[in-house]
């Protein structure tokens, strides 16, 4: 096991004085051993009870003669070795399991925990223990977060009172305590065109405390339901014939303006608090985390769901609209309603008016959506796997994509599965036919035909405003994620980087998950670090303290990095190396039938480079590496090709090839509920990415995909004369990713990716001049 920690604040030996003064672990400075004790009772919650604190020491070994209890009775001075040899146990890890007892410091540098040089007097212990403090054990806490889990706070009566130990807001809030609050805000838009503005269900949680408390925001369209069937019926067909488009370009205008002229609701009464509450149960388990630390969650599902008004429009102005009013609410500059019915307001007035926005996918993606509209009040978003242009979700380079796993979704079938409006029979009897007519334009907008950008697009496309963005960005992504594709956090980063704005942004190995209760990766102290400084002005230097990018190694586990930028301009130029300059698009009906009723039918045979079930249906080129290398940023992909009709489509994907245990695609559960989110809290379980013991041949790097109709751009169509060169330019999906030496780079090009393309059987034939085609590989 390996532990990275990047969250870490270093302090000087008055601030350590003062926070550990803080939180009751130190009062006076004694002699050294003196003062072990005294920091050991508290560790140990044996303040009083001096019987039960020596049989808490005789548990603790301090050397291979000793237990801690015959260490200190016998009074031998403490050293740094046995110092670290119960610090070791302290953080729960095991004797010749996860550190030897005759090398403690050297176990700690293993284990990639921080250790002091020194241990002559009772300042360097302060500074030891501190430093243990803020040292994750190895279920992915901090002692001092684990000590808090198991009461520590409550017992020294420190609860509910917001207290910062190395920059971070610590989790002294009583659950017991909590208020449960539901409010309805009103929007200036009338989605759903009943000649009433909508309201918007509001779902509040937030600790007791007597200071005013920033709130995390997370817009979540699934949080109130979903309708799975409705969402099914309208899946599309993915097996159909590649056509010949309209040569033209589309044209896109300005957005009109969305707000609905209908005059709000006028108060009849205020109330100074919420009258209504909702449910009791975990929900994101990072918001969780921050709960008890002094963050308000605030949870908002938006237009078109259970208990709110409108449609639901996927991803539009209308969408982003709603999705603000919450925030302008709790900044105080909108109002809200106790109920749906009598217009009694109330406000945010615990809310210390900052804002921060969480979520993965959906609810990610609507933190971006916010944050381009520069509305007051949102200081931070950490958006997770989230889309930053729904083109780029759904669609590619003129083509049709389906995100990994969901062949045929498209924007109209997730604005009716998420529509929640629908699983209330009152309300969907009221509204149902609206909502079937909007989502018939809906689907006509997206236009499936031809894979175009358009105004549709457009209107969903959140790099148009990202000058507008006042709100400070630590994007979090997963280069294997093939729901949300890589280009998403990668245009943005790209747009954002030179702004003046703080901007961070991690990149793990995964495929769309969460990762905050990986115990090799101090994800949830990060957040905690950025959110005490962006939401309560805490000056941590968190800004400083951060690298730029932090990514996760994909050749080892419990692995992670700092790099200045990602994307860089290094590029190195390689010809096609292939014996074969065409491959066919149509396969035998047996194989096709196959491939496009299961995908990973396909997806056996692709991967297997030397399958002969399609030996004809792309060409192969390889890269031989002789060193290390690290690729970072998007691969440029130059080819001179023909088609033999009107119409062609290109996939394109690198592999890493060669036999070796990679880390699994997946992370593994490794301990259920064994990550405490508080004190008399939630529990979640703890996961990391495992080398797989089994051997693959390859990996997919990145990929990407293109209409060559669309060679120039993806709201223009070309014609293609059959058998005519022509220039293609393709950019794969940005990634990094490191290539251990005496391995090779696989380049596939290919026709349909039967995952994410319309599956079709065309015969078409392609041509690759190799002449004058190359790869543009981006090295750190």
């Amino acid at each position: 096991m390996k532990i990275n920690q990047f969250a870490q604040v270093p302090t000087n030996i008055s601030n350590i004085k003062e926070e550990l003064k803080s939180i009751n672990f130190y009062s006076d400075e004694t002699e050294i051993n003196q003062l072990f004790i005294d920091l050991m009772r508290k560790e140990k919650f044996s303040f009083s009870d001096t019987n039960v604190f020596w049989y808490e020491m005789d548990k603790i070994i301090a050397d291979e003669k000793n237990t801690l209890k015959s260490f200190l009775i016998n009074n031998h001075k403490l050293n740094l070795n046995v110092f670290y040899v119960i610090a070791l146990q302290l953080l729960d890890f095991q004797i010749d399991v996860d550190f030897e007892i005759d090398k403690p410091i050297e176990s700690m540098h293993k284990l990639g925990l921080k250790t002091i040089n020194q241990l002559n007097n009772s300042q360097d212990l302060l500074k030891a223990w501190y430093l243990l403090l803020n040292t994750h054990n190895k279920y992915g806490l901090n002692l001092i977060d684990e000590l808090a889990s198991n009461g520590y706070y409550e017992k020294q009566e420190l609860t509910n009172q917001l207290i910062f130990f190395n920059g971070k807001a610590q989790a002294t809030f009583t659950t017991k305590d909590f208020y449960y609050e539901t409010v309805f805000v009103e929007t200036d838009l009338d989605s759903d065109m009943d000649g009433k503005n909508d309201l918007i269900k509001v779902e509040i949680t937030r600790p007791k405390s007597n200071l005013k408390i920033p709130a995390i925001y997370t817009a979540s369209p699934y949080d109130q339901g979903v309708n799975e069937k409705l969402g099914e019926n309208l899946t599309h067909d993915v097996k159909k014939s590649l056509i010949e488009k309209p040569i033209g370009k589309e044209i896109i205008n300005e957005q009109e303006n969305i707000i609905n002229n209908t005059k709000n609701k006028i108060p009849s009464s205020i109330s100074e608090n919420a009258t209504l509450t909702h449910s009791i149960k975990p929900k994101y388990s990072l918001n969780d985390y921050l709960l008890v630390r002094g963050y308000a969650s605030v949870y908002a599902a938006g237009i078109g769901t259970i208990d709110s008004d409108g449609f639901q429009t996927c991803g539009d102005e209308q969408q982003t609209a709603s999705t603000i009013a919450v925030i302008e609410w709790l900044h105080g500059d909108r109002i809200a309603f106790t109920d749906r019915i009598n217009h009694i307001q109330t406000k945010a007035n615990w809310c210390n008016g900052n804002v921060a926005m969480t979520g993965r996918s959906y609810l990610g993606t609507l933190a971006i959506a916010a944050a381009t509209t520069g509305v007051d009040g949102l200081k931070t978003i950490v958006p997770e796997a989230a889309i930053s242009s729904w083109y780029d979700y759904y669609r590619e380079n003129g083509l049709v994509i389906a995100p990994e796993t969901f062949p045929g979704e498209d924007a109209d079938v997730l604005a009716g599965e998420t529509f929640s409006r629908s699983l209330v029979p009152g309300d969907n009897l009221k509204i149902r036919s609206k909502f079937d007519k909007y989502l018939n334009q809906m689907k006509k907008q997206q236009d499936r035909e031809t894979g175009n950008y358009n105004q549709f697009w457009d209107k969903r496309n959140y790099l148009n405003n990202v000058n507008k963005i006042k709100a400070d960005l630590l994007i979090v992504h997963g280069l294997n994620d093939w729901n949300v594709k890589p280009k998403n956090p990668g245009n943005l980063w790209q747009m954002i980087k030179n702004m003046n704005i703080n901007k961070k942004i991690i990149l793990h190995q995964g495929k769309h998950i969460n990762i905050n209760t990986f115990p090799s990766f101090d994800y949830s102290d990060i957040i905690n670090l950025w959110f005490s400084n962006k939401l309560y002005d805490k000056e941590n230097n968190v800004d400083n303290i951060l690298p730029t990018v932090i990514w996760q190694d994909n050749t080892l586990s419990n692995t992670w990095h700092k790099l200045n930028d990602w994307n860089k301009n290094n590029y190195e130029t390689y010809s096609l190396n292939t014996t074969y300059d065409s491959f066919k698009n149509k396969i035998s009906n047996e194989l096709f039938d196959k491939y496009s009723v299961n995908y990973k039918n396909w997806q056996h045979d692709f991967y297997d480079l030397n399958n002969q079930n399609l030996t004809h249906n792309r060409i192969i080129s390889t890269i031989e590496l002789k060193e290390d290398k690290i690729i970072n940023g998007d691969i440029k992909v130059n080819l001179r090709i023909k088609s033999s009709k009107n119409i062609g489509m290109l996939s394109i994907a690198l592999l890493d090839n060669g036999d070796a245990n990679r880390l699994k695609e997946f992370p593994t559960p490794i301990a259920p509920n064994g990550y405490k989110l508080g004190y008399k809290w939630y529990n979640d379980t703890l996961r990391e990415f495992e080398i797989n013991s089994k051997i693959t041949s390859n990996k997919l790097i990145t990929k990407a995909h293109i209409n060559l109709q669309n060679r120039t751009a993806p709201n223009i169509s070309e014609e293609i004369i059959p058998n005519e060169y022509y220039d293609v330019k393709v950019k794969l999906n940005p990634t990094i990713y490191k290539i251990p030496a005496n391995r090779s780079l696989s380049l596939i090009i290919y026709s349909v990716d039967y995952e994410m393309t319309i599956n079709n059987n065309d015969d078409i034939k392609y041509t690759i001049d190799l002449n004058n085609s190359t790869i543009k590989i981006p090295f750190e």
